[in-house]
């Protein structure tokens, strides 16, 4: 004999489990679609493609700018989590280079997404903003792990290194630079962080160096 209430609960459970994978689908499909149309995709065309009806996807996310907002936040989260990790890296020179580069060559479907944000009408300061803080933190962190290590010249900081990560992935976005030409402009910026040829070699002790707050799941 079932205990009174018990269907009742797993039948919540269930819904509940499935609220959370159509969520997880709409963003994922909502990632693509809009990483590839930027402004002009819809709304429509996520729930479609997501297997879902437009009602569904307003239920999870109000407006569309709630639901580019969850996408962004989404992808900062992730690129976080993945510049923690190489943290831990036997080489911080070669991890600082790999995730400048790596966030370089997903410029252009974060820059389309933003954008399709802005014209939204999205929160400049909202959550969104402040998981940009975030990853803005992650790459400080790698970056003073690998100065430390004697792979990127010491006269360097935060603000000049992400103004160069900026503008190199908005050229690599907007002036659509294949995977070459991008290789080389990389390689260029790589070239003027190294220590300098005639700076005198240190060697340092490897301190406990701080690692980036990361932001509380909401």
């Amino acid at each position: 004999m079932r205990t009174p209430g018990k269907r009742d609960t797993g039948s919540w459970r269930s819904q509940r489990a499935d609220a959370r994978a159509n969520r997880g689908r709409i963003l994922d499909v909502a990632e693509e679609v809009f990483g590839k149309g930027g402004e002009s995709a819809s709304t429509e065309e996520v729930a479609r493609l997501a297997g879902v009806g437009v009602a569904t996807v307003f239920r999870h996310f109000p407006t569309k700018a709630a639901l580019l907002e969850a996408v962004l936040v989404r992808r900062f989260d992730r690129l976080c989590e993945q510049a923690e990790t190489l943290l831990d890296a036997t080489d911080p020179g070669r991890a600082f280079f790999d995730f400048f580069s790596h966030l370089v060559a997903d410029a252009a479907t974060k820059i389309a997404i933003a954008e399709a944000l802005l014209e939204a009408g999205g929160d400049s300061d909202g959550d969104a903003a402040q998981a940009s803080n975030g990853l803005r933190r992650a790459v400080a962190a790698l970056l003073q792990h690998a100065q430390h290590a004697g792979a990127v010249r010491d006269d360097v900081e935060l603000p000049e290194v992400y103004a160069l990560l900026v503008a190199t992935s908005r050229a690599a976005a907007h002036a659509h630079l294949d995977q070459e030409v991008r290789a080389r402009v990389l390689a260029i910026v790589f070239d003027g962080l190294a220590p300098l040829p005639n700076a005198r070699a240190q060697t340092r002790e490897q301190p406990e160096l701080p690692r980036p707050h990361r932001r509380a799941s909401t």
